[in-house]
């Protein structure tokens, strides 16, 4: 068994888990068998409970872990399918610590971080080490090399090579090689500063990926071999990508880094086939046509909140040789109203959140796409908004909510799953990870699934309330999934409409670039469609204003 670890230095947001999952990629093509994993050095027990605005995407494993977003980009990379034993927090491993203290398994010895927490921690390496299914062990820790929060990661990893031998490993460290626009220089000095750290604690890495704007040229590279002691050709540049994230494995191959890390690890391995790889990033980078999304989400602002979604879209659209603009609406914006912000769309999104902040804007959204015949794909709150804008607006149920946003609702057509009645706790409590969902013959989702059964990914406590299913399918809506027993709605659609599907589960962790989800790619579909029939064709005025705002429009990336 072979070990990769990954660390970060100088700032955070460099990219580690992209560079982790990008060699995952290069080595995976070279025939390894390849695992990953994500250490997080905050206190939560999972991400599960934090706001989207500070973390980004919770993803959902198939155990129903909720996890940081990396382990999206280590599916999405890779052929892993990966679980809770995958991502270890500092909440999970001082809890594991005082759970065995409480119950007397220290046999009364005094529990420190040496050896109690590294020991928690270098087991759940060998966890994955033990099942003998993988040939090279990734493992990305969370957070800036120097945070206290991190040291006991980096103190069990010392002495993990110490115990499995340093020929068997590879240290990793990505760090900022910042370029001073008024000095035209490119600033060795943070990167050094943050090796030498790594090197007090007792790590010292073998490769360095460098984050720069500008290439690095032999003289840079040559400094920073020299002050911090890796060779020359492990001096990696990691320069920003030009039109994608997938471009990524294609620069860090060209910068021989899966080689490197072979020789390192003294694995013989045959040159990586990057051919279907090569044929995707360019079906993204030079689209042979164009179609504008519109996304009404609660979490706009940060991009990574809804990273999943986004790269679900860049599949199913390169798969049709087609590119995305992303119009990002909060929906908060379309409360009073649509007024005109939708009517260029080719297609609508409403994907999942929590509480009643921009609901009634997410429906109004809903409605305009039932409306006006726009392809239409909800996620999760998504399908519950559009379940409520049905209900009020064609079945005349006035009162139609969810009780999530008003307990006392006198319509409940989306109600608490009886298992979480009296449920206090909030994290890990929710209906999580992976569900089977039955089809329904003769409807759209038979057709785009082309399957009986199907088993997606849930992250959800409310649900369609059944009640309203025969006075509501009267009026043309369609359940077209439910459980296997039938009692939960689980995919939605109209009958009157081209495309109008709506989901309680969450398809956009289960995509990948060659393997786009059926529900993405069918909603692309009925979006060129859709522009191809029903758009207007407008000449272009150079003296009129855009009819978009630039700001707006948003490349898909």
């Amino acid at each position: 068994m072979k070990y990769i670890f990954i660390t970060g230095g100088v700032v955070s947001s460099l990219g580690k888990g992209l560079a982790a999952a990008s060699l995952g990629t290069l080595l995976e093509l070279r025939g390894l068998r390849v695992v990953f994993q994500k250490f997080d050095p905050y206190l939560n027990v999972d991400p599960g409970t934090m706001n989207p605005f500070q973390h980004g995407e919770v993803y959902v494993l198939n155990d129903g872990a909720e996890t940081d977003l990396d382990l999206g980009h280590y599916e999405r990379f890779t052929n892993c399918v990966l679980s809770r034993h995958n991502n270890l927090t500092s909440g999970q491993v001082y809890e594991s610590v005082i759970l065995k203290e409480r119950r007397g398994d220290y046999l009364g010895k005094t529990v420190q971080v040496i050896p109690h927490v590294t020991d928690v921690i270098k087991d759940r390496i060998r966890e994955l080490s033990d099942e003998n299914k993988y040939d090279v062990v990734i493992t990305e820790i969370g957070g800036t090399t120097g945070d206290i929060e991190g040291l006991p990661f980096l103190e069990a990893i010392r002495q993990f090579i110490l115990e499995v031998g340093a020929q068997n490993v590879v240290n990793m460290h990505v760090t900022l090689v910042p370029y001073i626009k008024a000095a035209h220089e490119l600033k060795t000095k943070p990167t050094q500063q943050s090796v030498a750290k790594l090197r007090e604690i007792g790590l010292q890495p073998q490769v360095l990926i460098c984050r720069t704007e500008k290439p690095l040229d032999r003289d840079v590279r040559q400094k920073l071999s020299m002050f911090c002691s890796v060779s020359e050709k492990a001096v990696i540049d990691a320069r920003d990508v030009k039109h994608t994230i997938y471009e990524y494995p294609l620069m860090l191959h060209a910068e021989e880094l899966d080689q490197l890390v072979c020789d390192l690890l003294q694995l013989k391995t045959p040159e990586p086939d990057l051919t279907e790889w090569r044929k995707f990033v360019e079906r993204v980078v030079s689209p042979k046509k164009r179609i504008k999304i519109a996304v009404v989400g609660k979490y706009i602002d940060l991009r990574d909140a809804y990273k999943s979604i986004y790269e679900s879209l860049t599949h199913a659209a390169a798969s049709q040789d087609c590119g995305i603009d992303l119009k990002l609406i909060d929906a908060e914006s379309l409360e009073q109203g649509v007024d005109g912000k939708l009517k260029d769309v080719a297609g609508v999104l409403i994907p999942g959140g929590f509480g009643v902040r921009g609901v009634e804007g997410k429906i109004n959204a809903a409605r305009f796409a039932r409306e006006h015949k726009v392809p239409f794909l909800g996620l999760c709150l998504g399908m519950q908004v559009a379940t409520i804008e049905f209900a009020r607006n064609v079945c005349g149920i006035k009162g139609a909510n969810s009780t999530e946003f008003d307990k006392e609702a006198s319509e409940p057509v989306i109600s608490l799953l009886e298992e979480q009645r009296g449920i206090r706790n909030k994290g890990g409590s929710m209906r999580l990870g992976t569900w089977p969902t039955k089809i329904v013959h003769g409807t759209l989702a038979k057709k785009i699934y082309g399957h009986d059964e199907v088993m997606e990914r849930h992250r959800h406590r409310y649900e369609f309330n059944m009640r309203y299913r025969d006075c509501m399918t009267e009026k043309g809506f369609t359940i077209s999934g439910t459980s296997p027993d039938g009692t939960l709605a689980e995919l939605i659609e109209l009958r009157d409409h081209p495309y109008f599907l709506a989901c309680q589960y969450h398809p956009e962790f289960q995509s990948k670039p060659n393997k786009p989800h059926p529900l993405f790619r069918g909603f692309i579909e009925a979006c060129l469609a859709h522009l191809a029939v029903d758009t207007p064709r407008v000449a272009a005025d150079p003296l009129s204003p855009p009819r978009v705002r630039e700001e707006e429009l948003v490349p898909q990336r």
